[in-house]
């Protein structure tokens, strides 16, 4: 399995409320219609009075079964209107990506 791991910052003048709507009922529909997308998830920081707030908003995972299968979602009509979105809430500039793989120990 491959993963797709994002972390995303949210774009400058952009409230966290404006955007965490905005990834959850605008770009997670249009990720969820990726082909061949086995699973999606999306991870909202949250507050922790112990821990210094991290300088990314959310970071999404998108696993697929094989490389293959990531690379063609991304050509398809559904990829491409997923990263027309990106744009409208992102700092491209900050957010960053990578294929992992994931490695389970327990």
């Amino acid at each position: 399995m491959i993963k797709f791991v994002v972390l995303l910052y949210k774009k400058p003048g952009m409230s966290t409320d404006a955007f965490i709507t905005h990834l959850k009922n605008i770009h997670g529909p249009l990720a969820l219609r990726l082909p061949r997308l086995r699973r999606y998830r999306q991870n909202l920081v949250v507050e922790d009075g112990k821990r210094q707030r991290p300088p990314w908003d959310a970071l999404v995972e998108l696993f697929f079964d094989n490389r293959a299968d990531f690379e063609a979602a991304w050509e398809t009509p559904e990829g491409k209107a997923s990263d027309a979105d990106l744009p409208l809430f992102l700092d491209l500039d900050r957010t960053s990506w990578s294929v992992v793989e994931e490695m389970n120990l327990m």
